[in-house]
């Protein structure tokens, strides 16, 4: 039964790393994964029934805040989808550090995004350009045009370092 929780925790990994990905290329976070990654956190405290119920309990407390900040239109719906998510399978303190670590990926996210203004403005991507070229000319693109960060991304940033440091 000891294997069940660092499998978890890899799939957790992978899971968080697709959706930075998706999130950079749609701004879109699917129901889906939101709830593989609430069943994975599930899954590894399984273990531990006392931890479970206090999980959920926090789980549900970060939702209905959430929900307030998000009916303000402060954060994306699958921001609170994935946030609470990932708090489903952490204890209370795992939840304080998943929410400290996604403030920090945050904000240099924000920084990143904020140093865009400086850039020159790119012209469309030829066909066989690099990856990188292309989600630069799309993310100065959506820049310009005032749209919302992929804080899923560092939503996952957060996830992933709460994740590796808790151990598998």
């Amino acid at each position: 039964m000891s294997w069940i929780v660092p499998i978890a925790s890899g799939l957790e990994i992978l899971l968080l790393l697709y959706v930075a990905t998706i999130d950079i290329a749609t701004r879109l976070i699917s129901n889906e994964i939101c709830f593989v990654l609430g069943v994975l956190g599930i899954i590894g405290q399984l273990l531990m029934p006392m931890q479970l119920a206090q999980s959920l309990i926090v789980g549900a407390v970060l939702f209905l805040v959430l929900l307030t900040i998000y009916q303000r239109g402060m954060i994306g719906g699958g921001d609170v989808k994935l946030l609470v998510a990932l708090a489903i399978g952490l204890p209370l303190s795992g939840v304080i550090q998943l929410l400290t670590a996604t403030a920090l990926a945050g904000g240099v996210l924000a920084a990143l995004h904020l140093m865009m203004r400086r850039l020159p403005q790119p012209r469309l991507a030829p066909a066989g350009s690099s990856l990188i070229r292309r989600v630069y000319a799309v993310e100065r693109w959506r820049h310009l045009r005032h749209g919302s960060l992929p804080y899923g991304v560092a939503i996952a940033c957060g996830g992933i370092w709460t994740i590796l440091s808790k151990g598998f």
